[in-house]
């Protein structure tokens, strides 16, 4: 686990300040302009299961792009589809969305990974993404990629398209009103999503974070 969190550390801070974190952090605070339905942390955990079940749909995309069926997407698999969908990205953007994704850098995208390149993909919502939208079948996931977009926004308390620590002790209290656990409980999630150390939580490390807790492994098996 260390040496792969080491890899993840070098990666992040290569990701960091990148063109697609800024597209990124853009469309999140236009976002967060609009305000978040969510009201508490625990509003947040009671989608878990619907959640968790909306992802598992996502299965049948990423079959389709696994041309060889290893378990994984490599980089090629992902340019082939995009032209097979005839989807106007150019290679510099798959390979910044591919690269972002790939989080273990072992160039090969599985499934938790897929899952976050396809929230990411629906929320940088520019015309090429509108139609890729449209052609890989993401429509019914929308209300599931709305809620985690949704979620973000109310623990990005100043609206920077960053989460701290303080914002995540401030949206876990707003839940726990005077349990002294909430700081604790905070700071335990926020570890689970700081993966790079540097003390923000990005919407793509929220998302890696996200998977983990409604329960979908790196390794998932295609018969789960």
């Amino acid at each position: 686990m260390g040496a792969v969190l080491g890899r993840q550390d070098t990666h992040k801070r290569s990701f960091h300040g990148s063109k697609l974190e800024a597209k990124m952090v853009e469309a999140m605070q236009q976002r967060a302009s609009h305000g978040t339905s969510m009201r508490s942390f625990d509003s947040i955990v009671m989608k878990f299961p619907k959640i968790d079940e909306s992802f598992r749909k996502c299965k049948t995309i990423f079959e389709q792009f696994d041309e060889d069926s290893n378990g994984e997407i490599d980089k090629e698999e992902l340019k082939h589809c995009f032209q097979k969908l005839e989807i106007s990205f150019t290679e510099e953007e798959i390979c910044d969305l591919f690269e972002a994704c790939d989080i273990n850098e072992d160039m090969g995208m599985k499934f938790n990974e897929f899952i976050v390149f396809l929230c990411l993909v629906y929320l940088l919502n520019e015309p090429a993404v509108s139609e890729a939208k449209i052609k890989m079948g993401l429509g019914s996931l929308e209300g599931t990629f709305e809620t985690l977009v949704d979620a973000f926004v109310f623990l990005d308390k100043n609206k920077d398209g960053y989460v701290s620590k303080d914002e995540m002790i401030q949206a876990i209290n707003e839940t726990t009103t005077g349990e002294r656990s909430s700081g604790r409980i905070a700071m335990k999630r926020f570890e689970e999503m700081d993966w790079d150390k540097n003390g923000m939580v990005s919407f793509k490390e929220f998302l890696f974070a996200f998977t983990r807790w409604v329960g979908i492994d790196e390794n998932e098996d295609d018969d789960e």
